[in-house]
């Protein structure tokens, strides 16, 4: 058994049950972001822009905006979901480092979005390491899949 299934076996046996209920909402709260971005796309571009990626700032802020709104449903439902939060990693590192990092933290204009985006971020590599959870697509999906193997092994 190596590292890596040793560290999945610990975290899901070890699971508290409101990582579902934080899983649910981080899904819901992706979605909503995406949905106020493409409210506010050109809001979006400018902030790109103003990192210094002029060149590709429309085709970010719709990767940005697709990407929410795909991938936040998903989440709240556990479906993919390692796949989904590695879509969204690196949309929240740029989020966290080069959009909210220099306003600063705790600032009034900023509206706490560094700190919501750290948390979300954190999120979206707990649930990349440990799974979506006992309350999701994916585990209803695995368990299936490993009763069919034990049939198929009988």
């Amino acid at each position: 058994m190596n590292m890596i299934t040793r560290v999945e076996d610990w975290g899901n046996s070890h699971r508290p049950g409101w990582l579902d209920i934080f899983r649910v909402i981080l899904g819901c709260y992706i979605t909503y972001k995406g949905f106020d971005f493409l409210n506010h796309i050109e809001d979006l571009e400018m902030t790109i822009q103003g990192v210094n990626m002029a060149y590709a700032a429309v085709s970010m802020a719709h990767y940005v905006v697709f990407a929410h709104v795909l991938c936040g449903p998903l989440i709240a439902l556990g479906l993919l979901t390692r796949i989904m939060c590695l879509v969204q990693i690196p949309i929240l590192l740029g989020a966290v480092f080069w959009v909210n990092a220099p306003k600063g933290y705790m600032s009034l204009g900023n509206h706490m979005e560094l700190e919501i985006s750290l948390v979300v971020l954190l999120g979206l590599i707990v649930f990349m390491v440990f799974r979506a959870g006992k309350f999701s697509i994916d585990e209803k999906r695995r368990k299936e899949k490993a009763i069919e193997m034990d049939k198929m092994a009988h």
